[in-house]
């Protein structure tokens, strides 16, 4: 597993997008996401950790076998989502004590 992207909670996407792009941050998607929301995904050139700017927070982390990844977690009694997936792969959403969201992605 890797750490992929980094969900950054926003109250304005538009101004976010402006803010961290002055700090060299480039555009790397932005896609309609369901529920009137979009998917802001920003980057810094050459960097493998990407940035999400949406309205909740988030750690996503990469993995080549969620399955496996899901079957880790379960022996550490950690209850995992289902697999939900898309067109730019699949998904495994948990949460850790404090309620923070997590996901596995598998592309």
């Amino acid at each position: 597993m890797k750490t992929e992207i980094i969900i950054v909670p926003v109250g304005d996407q538009k101004k976010a997008k402006k803010f961290y792009a002055k700090l060299g941050f480039e555009l790397i998607t932005e896609a309609p996401m369901g529920k009137e929301e979009t998917w802001v995904q920003m980057g810094l050139p050459g960097q493998p950790t990407s940035i999400a700017l949406m309205s909740f927070n988030g750690i996503i982390f990469e993995t080549d076998d969620i399955e496996k990844e899901i079957k880790k977690l379960k022996k550490l009694k950690i209850k995992t989502g289902k697999v939900d997936t898309q067109p730019w792969g699949k998904f495994s959403w948990f949460k850790d004590l404090d309620g923070n969201g997590l996901c596995l992605h598998q592309k």
